[in-house]
């Protein structure tokens, strides 16, 4: 009966797992930041719980204070169309850049860590995807409807095993 080295496979083992440790701090480890930064971060993730838990109190004072609630609904109903319109604008902005941005700054990571996992791994620099040109959809469809060679199906064919 074979039997593994107890402290081998502890120390395989612990290996494992301080391997799986540094990947995971690889992944989520982030770079420290300047205070200005994190502050402006703190700034920026304001809005939106603002727009949403005002958006409930006015719907909490509408229930409280009826009267109170109408007097402000009729000041906002002497706002001109065109100030809601600049006001829609610049919330639109605002939130489809900073989408935009977090969106490109997550894709920005994944390719970070995608290429040190790779190149940890040992393997070679990744082909860009541009260099995989494949052609219009017509060619395609076309070079799949144009018969090929096939010296196998030329010999079945050939032996009458094809023929019924």
């Amino acid at each position: 009966m074979l039997r593994p080295n107890p402290e081998g496979a502890d120390a395989r083992a612990s290996a494992l797992q301080g391997a799986a440790l540094a990947q995971f701090a690889a992944e989520f480890g982030q770079p420290q930041r300047s205070a200005f930064d994190r502050a402006m971060d703190g700034l920026n993730r304001l809005p939106r719980p603002l727009f949403a838990l005002g958006t409930a109190a006015l719907f909490v004072a509408a229930m409280v204070a009826p009267a109170w609630f109408a007097q402000r609904m009729a000041g906002l109903a002497t706002v001109p169309e065109p100030l809601w319109w600049l006001l829609g604008v610049i919330v639109s902005f605002y939130f489809g850049a900073r989408h935009q941005q977090k969106g490109h700054e997550f894709r920005a990571a994944l390719a970070r860590q995608a290429g040190a996992a790779h190149h940890g791994l040992g393997g070679a620099p990744a082909v860009p995807v541009a260099l995989a040109d494949t052609g219009t959809d017509a060619q395609l469809a076309l070079q799949a409807l144009e018969p090929a060679d096939n010296p196998v199906l030329q010999q079945w064919q050939n032996t009458g095993a094809g023929r019924r």
